[in-house]
């Protein structure tokens, strides 16, 4: 995986790491090479024997197991904080392997990744391709372009950007209140509370260091730089809301967010702002994929495991005679890369010990 961040305010990706794909649960690697197979039509030599020995010097092509890629891809994108992404894949090979492999081949793996990926409020078309030479050893960058799938080269040049990268961080408390149709299913009533968040969130404004901040604003300290957003008041709630008619219950949404992001350099302070409030609705959207996930995974034998998520998740809200509540996993911060951060999540259960025993996806 290639990890990085996408500007929106200029042409330019910015590439913090490079993520390997880690074995199939069968041991397999994630990408491995495919002898070319021999060509019947090759004619005969002088000597009066066949050519099909000349395919041999045919370079072996590279095949991957999307799934696994993507499902890597999917994974590590959780763990990934604000003003950072999976932005593309990257291949360690040789020239004549990456040349013999069909362009629509390495173009339906990026577009696969990409669609595992979630990239709230971002509608960008491009991912970044790179290719690591051993034979000859050199480093290629290319762009892929997931309308059409062409891959066209780009130029690139090697920085200490992580070192360079402003932190923003923010802790925003929420409670909202959403009513609950009849027969809605738990899936459907917590997204569409995350829906509403998103909206109060997207319209908040933000004080920087204590400052409100404006489009003109320059921060000249070094950081970290502490966020507050301001939600405004709710006057009136929209006519539907109000409405009895369907309703099965209350559904009380609140907690707490800790929200990182960070701002490469060149790069306004507004995208700074913006990445922290997508960080705070992803983070929200990957707790619930975990539940949802854990609930579906029959892979676990143990029902103590597998019984608070499936309970949750088989919740039935309009059949509910008296409070019910429940918690999402927390997120927890691990130091990464050059004073960054990654996250990961534990259910309520569970102790940071876990984590020295879970798959590392990064």
């Amino acid at each position: 995986m290639v990890v990085g961040k996408l500007s929106a305010s200029s042409d330019r990706a910015l590439v913090y790491s490079l993520l390997p794909t880690p074995p199939t649960d069968a041991g397999e690697p994630a990408c491995s090479l495919r002898a070319a197979a021999p060509s019947a039509g090759k004619a005969k030599s002088k000597g009066g024997k066949g050519g099909a020995g000349a395919s041999s010097d045919a370079p072996p092509t590279l095949q991957f197991d999307v799934d696994w890629v993507a499902e890597h891809a999917r994974q590590a994108s959780r763990m990934l904080l604000g003003g950072m992404s999976v932005i593309g894949i990257y291949i360690w090979s040789s020239e004549g392997s990456f040349k013999a492999t069909p362009s629509a081949v390495l173009s339906q793996v990026i577009r696969v990744v990409s669609q595992s990926v979630p990239w709230y409020g971002s509608d960008f078309d491009e991912r970044l391709l790179l290719h690591l030479s051993y034979s000859p050893r050199r480093w290629a960058c290319r762009i892929c372009e997931m309308a059409s799938g062409s891959l066209r080269p780009c130029d690139f040049k090697y920085s200490k950007l992580l070192a360079s990268l402003q932190t923003f961080r923010c802790t925003y408390n929420f409670e909202t209140r959403l009513t609950v149709v009849q027969a809605e299913p738990f899936k459907k009533v917590i997204s569409k509370a995350i829906s509403h968040l998103t909206k109060e969130v997207q319209n908040a404004k933000a004080l920087i260091d204590g400052d409100l901040f404006s489009d003109d604003m320059t921060i000249t300290s070094e950081g970290p730089h502490e966020v507050d957003l301001l939600v405004p008041f709710k006057n009136n709630l929209p006519a539907g809301e109000c409405s009895l008619e369907g309703v099965a219950g209350l559904l009380l949404f609140a907690g707490s967010v800790s929200a990182l992001a960070y701002l490469g350099p060149k790069e306004s302070i507004s995208e700074a702002i913006s990445d922290l409030k997508v960080d705070i609705i992803a983070s929200l959207r990957s707790r619930l994929d975990i539940i949802l996930d854990e609930a579906d995974d029959d892979s676990t034998t143990n029902d103590m495991e597998n019984s608070a998520s499936q309970k949750v998740t088989q919740v039935n809200f309009h059949e509910l005679r008296e409070p019910y509540s429940f918690s999402f996993p927390r997120r927890i911060l691990i130091p990464w890369l050059a004073g960054s951060y990654i996250c990961d999540y534990l259910q309520q259960s569970e102790t940071t010990k876990v984590l020295m025993f879970s798959p590392s996806y990064i």
